[in-house]
């Protein structure tokens, strides 16, 4: 008689891994201004570390319906996984210890070359795009700058697309194989134009072919009825959504990278 057929183990996925798994708790990040507590989570074999930020500890804003950050951080890793860049880490919507919240699987950053600096120059060096003069006390200003990267600059096409109001120089994870991700979308779909950001280097700069070909897909996925569109509906509301549609619209009608509307402070504070 043959030996009975060995069945393989099934591969468990990230978003399983992360929607399904046991979560506990392991320390809390302080630095965060809402409940942001890094935890490990376990399924059918498989474990790794990762963010949980439960609704329950978001912090009223009052220009954001209260209780609805979580559900933006799933909707930017939507998008993000619509334009085929994968410049969010995996996100879901899931219960845990303290109620629902967003889970996201933990980025170990990786040493790099900067992305940001400030220099004692009117103008950026090669390699690097100006954002504005900053203060660096006793009546001092330095230029800051960001590098002239294809990472940062898709990164720059995707907060325009969700309306990001604080993208942040902490808010950039370099990662391992020349990877590089963009966290804390919280405060992301605002109906009213809302962008701020550090990546404004290419302002006005014509949108890379890459870039128009992504806006254009994306464009199809919000359409009403769309996959994108449809899953976006189960976490924003529907003005939101047509307003991300508009914004798609607007840069491929301009074939530009959006500048700054001057009715919203333009750079977050603090930068970093």
């Amino acid at each position: 008689m043959s030996a009975p057929e060995r069945i393989p183990p099934r591969s468990v996925t990230t978003a399983e891994l992360l929607a399904e798994g046991e979560l506990k708790v392991r320390g809390r990040i302080r630095e965060a201004s809402n409940a942001v507590l890094y935890c490990s989570v376990s399924y059918e074999g498989r474990d790794a570390f990762c963010v949980y930020k439960p609704i329950a500890g978001e912090r009223p804003l009052w220009d954001f319906p209260d209780g609805t950050l979580a559900q933006r951080e799933v909707a930017a890793y939507e998008v993000s996984e619509a334009t085929g860049w994968g410049l969010v880490p995996p996100t879901v919507l899931r219960d845990g210890p303290y109620g629902e919240g967003m889970c996201q699987l933990w980025i170990e950053a990786s040493p790099e070359a900067e992305l940001l600096a400030l220099v004692d120059r009117e103008e950026p060096e090669e390699g690097w795009k100006a954002i504005g003069f900053a203060e660096v006390g006793e009546g001092k200003t330095a230029l800051l700058v960001h590098a002239d990267d294809v990472r940062l600059r898709r990164l720059a096409v995707l907060d325009a697309v969700i309306n990001n109001a604080d993208r942040k120089g902490g808010h950039l994870l370099p990662a391992g194989e020349g990877r590089l991700y963009g966290i804390d979308h919280g405060v992301t779909f605002n109906a009213e134009n809302k962008l701020r950001t550090l990546l404004w280097g290419w302002a006005g700069e014509a949108l890379t072919a890459d870039a128009v070909s992504v806006l254009a897909s994306l464009r199809d996925g919000l359409a009403s009825g769309a996959a994108l569109s449809t899953r976006l509906a189960e976490l924003i509301t529907v003005a939101e959504i047509d307003a991300t549609r508009a914004r798609v619209s607007a840069m491929l009608a301009s074939g530009k990278h959006p500048e700054p509307s001057g009715e919203w402070p333009a750079i977050p504070w603090p930068p970093v």
